[in-house]
């Protein structure tokens, strides 16, 4: 790996870290109600698990094993996506405790897609895995 490509997978992780940190303050605010209470958790459990999950692929063992992992960090940003969405939605909390964090969970699940979509169109044999 290239220095180029250490700083930004680097400032990648650090950008998924910042996400993460984002959504704890976020998950405090919502609603001690029982509908509050299980969103928070699904958000907190989805939105901190991108960046340990990324991190974990920057370890892997072989590019198949990366390429999982990325996309279990895609699956995570996805879902945390659509809870925050929901939030939105539901008026839960005050719009500018989410301002950024949809956009962002957008852009980062963009910059993951695009990562796996270089990594697979060299190699042929990644197409088969699911």
């Amino acid at each position: 790996m290239d220095l180029s490509s250490h700083q930004k997978a680097e400032a990648l992780q650090e950008r998924l870290i910042d996400f993460a940190v984002r959504i704890i303050p976020l998950a405090n605010r919502l609603s001690t109600t029982f509908v509050g209470k299980h969103i928070a958790s699904q958000v907190v459990r989805s939105g901190t698990a991108a960046a340990p999950n990324y991190a974990e692929a920057r370890s892997a063992e072989s590019k198949a094993d990366f390429i999982h992992k990325v996309r279990i960090a895609v699956k995570e940003l996805n879902e945390t996506y659509v809870w925050l969405k929901v939030v939105a939605k539901a008026g839960l909390v005050k719009p500018e405790l989410l301002k950024g964090l949809v956009g962002e969970a957008e852009e980062l699940k963009s910059i993951l897609g695009a990562s796996l979509r270089t990594l697979r169109r060299p190699a042929g044999q990644m197409s088969n895995e699911r």
